[in-house]
């Protein structure tokens, strides 16, 4: 379970880029947090993996605060950014080797990587190619394959969808409707209204730091989501 209390983040220069963000996302849950660049969504995203310390409030992982343990709430959570960073000279299977290794996973076999790069739509030639010959869709992949092979609670998402063709974007959300039937928690920052109308349990916008509306599956499907989302997006912050 992902909580965020109070949680706030002011910058030296007097930036507030998240201001008391308040948030329960429960095992077995998607939620979907959408929002304009420079909404707040990456900063809660950066709380939640002690990128950066709040300035107050709390971020917890599973009920462990990531600020006072940051070492221990990286063992309930996986990450996947919009820029997957993985090691070029490595191919897509040592990659995820080396990241299960990293993460305390040392019995895992050549084919328990080759079907989880299956699961998340990886071409079966690549598995052995290095990551420097890779599209962005393709290490996005990757990345999403590492995050699913540490098998942590909870999945935090950055734009995942970028760079990703249709067929693999929807590849990719099948996959996490599985990870929730798993009972994982998922928060995904994304601005992509189609697909959180397609599997979001729950959806939050974001402006200008703050969570100013949310909404249930079943009270945003009743209503036009990218209206109230343009709705949001127009209004004045008072």
């Amino acid at each position: 379970m992902l909580q965020a209390i109070d949680l706030t983040k002011r910058y030296e220069d007097g930036y507030l880029a998240l201001d008391a963000l308040n948030l329960e996302i429960k095992p077995g849950e998607i939620f979907f947090l959408l929002g304009a660049n420079g909404a707040g969504k990456t900063t809660s995203i950066n709380l939640f993996l002690n990128f950066i310390e709040p300035t107050s409030g709390k971020a917890l992982i599973d009920g462990i605060d990531a600020t006072e343990q940051p070492l221990e709430t990286k063992k309930h959570i996986a990450f996947v950014s919009e820029n997957v960073m993985l090691y070029g000279n490595f191919t897509a299977r040592q990659n995820l080797d080396f990241f299960a290794r990293l993460g305390g996973k040392t019995n895992l076999t050549k084919n328990d990587y080759y079907t989880v790069m299956r699961d998340v739509g990886l071409q079966e030639e690549a598995f052995e190619k290095k990551l420097k010959t890779f599209s962005k869709g393709m290490r996005q992949k990757v990345g999403l394959a590492i995050a699913i092979i540490k098998d942590a609670n909870n999945i935090l998402m950055d734009e995942p969808t970028s760079g990703l063709d249709p067929k693999s974007a929807a590849e990719l959300m099948q996959l996490l409707i599985n990870l929730r039937d798993q009972g994982k928690s998922i928060l995904m920052c994304t601005h992509d209204l189609f697909r959180a109308k397609t599997i979001a349990d729950r959806v939050g916008i974001m402006k200008e730091g703050r969570l100013v509306m949310l909404r249930t599956r079943e009270e945003f499907l009743q209503d036009d989501l990218e209206r109230i989302y343009l709705d949001y997006m127009q209004e004045a912050i008072v």
